[in-house]
């Protein structure tokens, strides 16, 4: 369950950033790739921190968490990858 939320969050944080890209992409037309990259970076970062958490916290390994966070990290990032290389 906390994986699917984590998952749901991600695409709409990209769904954010590349709303706001997209309205300031007219006055500013690098736009798309600035939030394509700031929202991969904060992203790995709170991947990161959620695994931090699941060691750390609630116990797990990290062999145990690494496939659970590449999972949350890479289907948002390839998601915004895609998007940016195909629409905008």
């Amino acid at each position: 369950m906390r994986t699917s939320l984590f998952l749901l969050s991600g695409f709409f944080f990209l769904a954010a950033s590349l709303i706001t890209a997209k309205l300031f992409s007219a006055h500013l037309p690098s736009a798309t790739t600035v939030a394509t990259a700031s929202f991969i970076a904060l992203w790995l970062a709170i991947t990161a921190l959620n695994m931090w958490l699941g060691v750390g916290k609630a116990g797990y390994s990290i062999a145990e968490e690494l496939p659970i966070q590449a999972l949350i990290f890479g289907l948002p990032a390839a998601a915004a990858l895609l998007v940016r290389w195909k629409w905008l």
